[in-house]
């Protein structure tokens, strides 16, 4: 008996792909029946390979639950319930299957195994232009967008006006979509499926098409679709947007669901298991370690002031970020410098050496670790990452460049003594720090 409360039911769903194998089935009753007709000797050959998924497991998969290189398992066995008004994070690596479950919610590709049922209307957004027609108009594929999602002329026309603002391209509105550049595409469809009111809104990581003042307006538009009551499904990279936007979060991993629970606990877990990103770069070759035959990178982390190398921290606690690096030839008067960058790649700020027992001085042969300390509450919500970097400095000279070194994940755990305070919604920034504030009261 389906529940009433549930948008969102998935049970023991699976799909599986063929490598080399050109999906052309029909989706219309007609054409496919022509079609074997034309061809019925191929037609019976590949439709029969093509059913026989049971067959294909048992002979093919392997003890890991994997299988050969001919056949993969996009999603194995993924049971989920999601409620009416519930907005749900999906994360995980490239790979993980996310998209993949998108597009069977989304009716674009159909199961291998098992079942998904949809309640309620469903609008979404998986890729550039998802949907729209590039002949037509901007305006045309408004109408034929809210069309579909079976909406009367009356209630496009009532928000029309709403899309196009938040587009941002009223100019190009009377264009055919083809001539739109990317950017253009995506906010125009990013628009349409969230102002139109749907029942579901399923959105991917096609977001990050869009500029960064586009990206911001489109988490507060979806943080609005939530409080309205309805169900928000949200596939990101962008570890801090999820934990702000979702309640719930699921982490995939190779097809199947690792993790189930609070987004805060989830996203968590998954900057820990190092399928995300990495807080600590090792370089035991010293031939492939970044440098030359002055100098050469063998490590770098960030961790705790105890020690701890982890992959997520608090934002109000201090991260040390450390560099180890051997010199080989004496008489080089080296510092190392750290460029920290946010999500975006927009340059948060430089770190420079200023250790005044070497500030000027060569630096005989030996091994060198460098450490400088960013205290707690300078530093922004969201991904960050670490260009080390070791410079000689008479002439100005790279010898070690080691881009993206590192990259960690700073988390606010919104318990209100931080730089955000009582506000419950996103703060932009490149950092945030925390500030004396003072206030002067005088009665009228």
């Amino acid at each position: 008996m389906y529940d009433q409360d549930n948008a969102v039911v998935v049970k023991n769903l699976s799909k599986l792909y063929r490598i080399g194998y050109k999906d052309d089935i029909y989706d219309g009753f007609a054409k496919t029946v022509a079609n074997f007709i034309k061809r019925p000797l191929h037609n019976y050959r590949k439709y029969r390979s093509l059913y026989r998924f049971d067959d294909i497991e048992m002979e093919n998969e392997n003890d890991d639950g994997n299988t050969n290189n001919n056949v993969i398992w996009a999603l194995k066995d993924v049971s989920l319930e999601i409620k009416r008004g519930e907005v749900v994070g999906i994360i995980g690596p490239n790979g993980a299957g996310k998209s993949t479950l998108l597009k069977v919610l989304c009716r674009i590709t159909t199961p291998t195994k098992g079942r998904a049922e949809i309640r309620g209307r469903v609008s979404s957004l998986l890729e550039v232009g998802t949907g729209f027609h590039p002949e037509l108009t901007g305006r045309d594929n408004v109408y034929l967008n809210g069309s579909i999602l079976g909406m009367t002329k009356k209630e496009i026309d009532d928000r029309f006006e709403e899309i196009v603002e938040f587009s941002g391209i009223r100019k190009f509105i009377d264009t055919p979509v083809k001539r739109y550049s990317s950017g253009m595409r995506v906010r125009l469809a990013f628009s349409v499926a969230a102002h139109l009111r749907p029942d579901i809104l399923i959105i991917d990581e096609v977001l990050a098409v869009g500029d960064e003042q586009f990206q911001k307006r489109c988490i507060q538009k979806m943080e609005n679709v939530a409080k309205e009551g309805r169900t928000v499904i949200f596939v990101s990279h962008n570890m801090s947007a999820v934990v702000r936007l979702c309640q719930r979060c699921l982490l995939l991993d190779k097809g199947t669901v690792m993790l189930d629970g609070p987004s805060g606990d989830t996203v968590a877990q998954y900057v820990r298991s190092g399928l995300e990103v990495t807080s600590e770069r090792l370089w035991p070759d010293n031939e492939e370690a970044p440098g030359n035959d002055v100098a050469r990178m063998h490590a770098v982390r960030a961790c705790a002031e105890d020690g701890s190398v982890s992959r997520l921290y608090d934002i109000r606690k201090p991260i040390i970020l450390e560099v180890e690096f051997e010199v080989k030839k004496p008489d080089y008067n080296l510092t190392t410098h750290f460029h920290v960058n946010n999500a975006y790649g927009i340059r948060a700020f430089s770190i420079h050496d200023t250790d005044e027992n070497w500030r000027g001085r060569p630096r005989p042969v030996g091994r060198y670790r460098c450490r400088t300390r960013i205290p707690g509450n300078l530093l922004s919500e969201g991904m960050l990452y670490i260009h080390a970097v070791v410079l000689n400095m008479d002439p100005i000279e790279t010898i070690c460049w080691a881009s993206k070194a590192i990259a960690f994940n700073v988390f606010d755990p919104l318990e209100g003594d931080s730089a955000r305070g009582d506000w419950p919604r996103e703060i932009y920034g490149a950092v945030r720090p925390l500030l004396e504030w003072t206030t002067e009261y005088e009665p009228v």
